[in-house]
């Protein structure tokens, strides 16, 4: 499964807005420097979805607030 998130770093709280089935906007509190966001969202989404944090994989987007990452379930 393929999912699009629209990322949004260095805010107050960590959440998650579901756009439609593959589509989310994300917030979350680390700073966008060295991947710590995107390690941060990847977390996230394996939290949401219940797996672990190894089968979240970033497929396309390392340095854009546009992502998609790759989930097994």
């Amino acid at each position: 499964m393929i999912v699009t998130v629209h990322v949004k770093p260095n805010t107050r709280a960590n959440s998650i807005v579901w756009l439609d089935e593959s589509t989310a906007k994300v917030t979350v509190v680390a700073v966008p420097e060295n991947g710590k966001a995107t390690t941060a969202v990847a977390d996230l989404l394996a939290k949401h979805y219940g797996i672990a944090k190894s089968r979240v994989t970033l497929v396309r987007g390392a340095t854009t607030r546009m992502k998609q990452f790759s989930i097994e379930i």
